[in-house]
């Protein structure tokens, strides 16, 4: 019982912790800008998610240069991606997480060979508690990563997009 009692107080903790980030990204001081390494956060980001799960990781691709950016929310953003990506594929799946410039927007993502988003998902994907329609449950979480994603793109001024197929894996972006 006390096992039970103290895993579903931790899984609570992590949900209010999850509403205060939600709440603060509201506060003018959310992010805190820093002149960043582009190449070593890319790196940075890429060890970090290595830890989440066994799977076959792989470094896309590293921009250059530095940007004006907060890199602990962007971790804090990418690591969110790079999770649901390990919750939602196997052991040995390939997963990828690079950056690069695009249309001078810098652009950082995690790429999986999960099962995809539905078309239906996508449109409500990035709100606060969205769950897949089909109503299966395959993570512990509350559905507050993605939106917390949405809000640390929003709060650089920027967006998160998501391009997959169902069947043929997903790529999240976050411009």
């Amino acid at each position: 019982t006390v096992a039970i009692v103290t895993d579903e107080l931790d899984r609570m903790s992590r949900i209010v912790d999850d509403l205060l980030v939600l709440a603060k990204s509201e506060q003018p001081d959310f992010v805190r800008l820093g002149l960043v390494s582009l190449p070593d956060l890319t790196d940075d980001l890429f060890a970090k998610a290595q830890a989440l799960g066994d799977r076959d990781w792989r470094l896309d691709a590293l921009a250059d240069g530095t940007a004006a950016l907060d890199a602990q929310r962007l971790t804090q953003a990418v690591l969110n991606l790079a999770r649901n990506a390990v919750e939602h594929t196997q052991t040995g799946n390939e997963i990828a997480v690079g950056s690069r410039w695009a249309g001078g927007l810098l652009e950082l993502w995690v790429r999986d060979q999960g099962p995809g988003i539905a078309l239906e998902d996508r449109d409500r994907l990035f709100e606060r508690f969205a769950r897949g329609v089909d109503g299966r449950r395959r993570s512990e979480g509350a559905g507050l990563g993605l939106a917390i994603v949405r809000a640390i793109a929003e709060s650089h001024g920027g967006t998160v997009t998501v391009d997959s197929t169902p069947g043929s894996g997903a790529t999240f972006t976050i411009h």
